[in-house]
């Protein structure tokens, strides 16, 4: 891919996501009008547009950042590649070989080796071609996709011979090769080097999608004569950006776009599964055209957070010719101190882990609802070119196992409405979250913001203090530090709330290096937007095995005490309160509450138990003590089993009938040391929070539990 301008008239992003005072933001704006755009700071209330609730509400908050800043265009370069920013220095005759595993033969010109005009590639055909200067020779068969080659480039200075070469590993295959000559052509070798793209007027492009392992540059032309120049061992520094030259002369490079490491190679038997135990069966790097990780944007406005700002969500808004958009960020409280005793966690890995979702059932029909309802207008499913989500696939086919907030994402602005079919709100993540910030700012709670970064990087000390600790909706993507934090708080007398479904279910990773970048491979088990290759389950980024927390013996009931059980469409119905509920103990749970059915209304789905649900199992980890308040009941057709719960069509993992097992269960458990736990198992239960005002039942057992946790 080319160089690219966003198609969107304003639209920016900030870094980094969360701060504390005395932090620093910056922001980067692309404004494709003249003259100046406007910024405005806001702190985010509500941010569901839905006219039957608050609808979207933000308080203007007196900053220096507010004013007009200068206007611009911004682009994006996306694509991966390695680069050598100093290439081998070759006279005269030289050699390129590497091992390929094409995945879009005949999908354009793709680049696997460029140096100093000299260029092995795929030709528009999809077969392997050389390039000296401008004579170009192709062997004209195009190379089957998801298969390893060898292949070779030779150039020969004194007779002007082009001569490339490719052997299928396959037993099928036969090689392949083709001359020609480019008489006049002198190699000006030692400048910049590209793997898996060319240069052209200065930008990177013409992108290779597939794996390539250990491209490699000789002196000379022939096998008898070649003397090696630089080989780059991609199985070294796998957590790293960096790749190793293992050649004489230490040409290191690195990799731009993050591509995906820890990849399986042209060696690869099955024999291991781990990269870390036989790493020279994992040499390869799998690129692609679409890879995108930081768009690289220049800061256009930059701000300290004063020391009185208070913890919460804010947006800074930015307009121009009346095109708005509106950029989140979470504004924590100092470090080692609070200013509350109830702290939001708000989950910013899986924020950005869904950030910019292209939904396979998005339908443009849905548009008239956000413009009826003044929601955002632009949807990650029209501008794929901003870079989608771990929940979809690159071009190629393979899934998209990385992503970051370095880029606009669409999907975490006010007014975003994620699924647009029903009456309901139809809100996801940033948007779903607001309804407990409206709730918690309309019952005049105190409140503190931490985000997953925090608990990542500080683990259990960035709660220290707090009474009280809930989540959100939906705090699916965890790493280990992030759950060792959570479980340290709880088991050192901390109070904790889950209020959302489907949660501590993946297992992520951070970079070492670039912090804004996550991982995720999906691995065996679980509800899969793609399934990750055989011998690819291990993470490049830390060699943790990915997939689910489950499959690593951390079920979510380990935590929270319930955990993913039923998958259906964004439709929500009630709990049914038990008979263990009315014991005398739990009555401070349900004081002021006297409806037997809980939450049969709702913004998200029309009702508390919806979408993504979760149920209690002492199998898996929820402790002996629990106590079930409530159970949901009457869930439509749509409602599925997860598959980790599924054995056969037959029988399921807990041996009990399939719907009995499509539930969510209201839970409460004390935890030794004084801890305890309150979990509700549903993604929808949070958009009954506001439903009348906030005067119903649902809101009434959160403010009970809430207030007794912070009492």
């Amino acid at each position: 891919m080319t160089y690219q301008l966003p198609r969107i008239p304003i639209i920016g992003y900030c870094d980094p996501l969360s701060v504390r005072p005395g932090g620093t933001v910056s922001f980067k704006v692309s404004a494709s009008g003249q003259g100046a755009f406007t910024a405005r700071l806001m702190r985010s209330i509500c941010a569901d547009p839905n006219p039957a609730g608050p609808g979207i509400v933000e308080e203007a908050v007196e900053a220096s950042i507010n004013g007009d800043y200068p206007a611009r265009q911004q682009g994006f370069n996306p694509g991966s590649y390695a680069l050598i920013p100093k290439g081998p220095a070759i006279p005269d005759d030289v050699t390129f070989t590497a091992k390929v595993w094409p995945t879009l033969p005949g999908d354009g010109e793709q680049v696997i080796m460029s140096l100093s005009g000299v260029e092995l590639f795929l030709d528009e055909s999809g077969a392997l071609a050389g390039r000296a200067g401008e004579t170009v020779v192709s062997t004209g068969r195009k190379l089957s996709p998801r298969k390893w080659y060898s292949v070779r480039l030779s150039y020969h200075c004194a007779s002007g011979t082009l001569t490339v070469e490719e052997s299928p590993k396959d037993i099928w295959g036969e090689p392949a090769l083709a001359t020609g000559n480019a008489d006049g052509f002198t190699p000006h070798l030692g400048g910049p080097m590209l793997v898996a793209a060319g240069l052209r007027d200065g930008q990177a492009g013409r992108h290779f999608d597939g794996k390539i392992e250990a491209p490699t540059v000789f002196a000379a032309d022939s096998a008898e004569a070649r003397k090696l120049a630089a080989r780059w061992d991609f199985a070294r520094s796998t957590s790293s950006i960096g790749i190793k030259d293992v050649g004489p002369h230490g040409l290191h490079g690195r990799l731009v776009n993050h591509p995906a490491r820890a990849m399986t190679g042209y060696d690869w038997d099955g024999s291991e599964m781990n990269w870390q135990h036989k790493p020279e069966h994992y040499g390869a790097i799998h690129f692609h055209r679409d890879d995108i990780y930081d768009f690289g944007w220049e800061t256009d406005v930059e701000w300290t957070v004063p020391d009185d700002l208070p913890s919460g969500i804010y947006v800074l808004r930015i307009a121009q010719d009346g095109h708005e958009d509106a950029i989140p960020f979470f504004v924590c409280p100092p470090k080692g101190k609070r200013t509350a005793d109830l702290c939001v966690l708000v989950s910013t890995f899986t924020y950005t882990i869904y950030g910019n979702h292209s939904r396979p059932d998005f339908k443009p029909e849905w548009k008239e609802k956000f413009d009826r309802w003044n929601g955002y207008p632009w949807n990650p499913a029209e501008y794929e070119e901003l870079g989608c989500s771990t929940y979809n696939f690159h071009k190629d086919g393979s899934g998209i196992c990385h992503c970051s907030h370095l880029r606009p994402l669409l999907n975490t602005r006010p007014g975003y409405i994620t699924m647009g079919y029903g009456d309901s709100s139809g809100l996801r993540h940033f948007q779903a979250d607001s309804h407990l910030i409206w709730w918690l700012h309309e019952k005049g709670i105190p409140f503190d913001i931490v985000t997953d970064r925090e608990l990542h990087e500080e683990g259990a000390e960035a709660l220290t203090g707090y009474k009280a600790v809930t989540t959100g909706s939906h705090p699916e993507y965890h790493t280990p530090e992030t759950l060792d934090a959570l479980l340290g708080y709880r088991n050192n007398g901390g109070k904790f709330l889950y209020l959302g479904g489907n949660g501590f279910y993946w297992r992520v990773a951070v970079h070492p290096e670039e912090k804004g970048i996550i991982e995720i491979r999906r691995a065996e088990g679980g509800i899969r937007a793609w399934a990750a290759e055989p011998g690819e389950y291990f993470m490049a980024f830390n060699g943790g095995y990915g997939g689910l927390w489950r499959r690593n013996g951390r079920p979510p009931q380990h935590l929270a005490g319930v955990g993913f059980t039923s998958q259906g469409q964004f439709e929500g119905t009630y709990y049914r309160r038990t008979e263990e509920s009315r014991e005398p103990d739990l009555a401070w749970i349900f004081d002021g509450v006297e409806d037997d059915v809980l939450g049969d209304f709702g913004f998200s789905g029309g009702g508390a138990a919806g979408y993504e649900l979760d149920r209690a199992d002492v199998r898996l980890g929820s402790p002996e003590n629990v106590r079930i308040l409530a159970v949901s009941e009457n869930h439509p057709a749509s409602f599925v089993l997860v598959p980790e719960e599924l054995l056969t069509h037959l029988t399921t993992w807990a041996m009990q009938p399939i719907d009995e097992l499509i539930r969510a269960d209201m839970i409460y458990f004390d935890v030794p040391g004084g801890g305890a736990v309150f979990s509700v198992g549903s993604i929808t239960f949070c958009g009954s929070l506001p439903w009348n005002g906030g005067n119903n039942n649902i809101s009434r057992i959160v403010e009970n539990v809430i207030r007794r946790f912070t009492a």
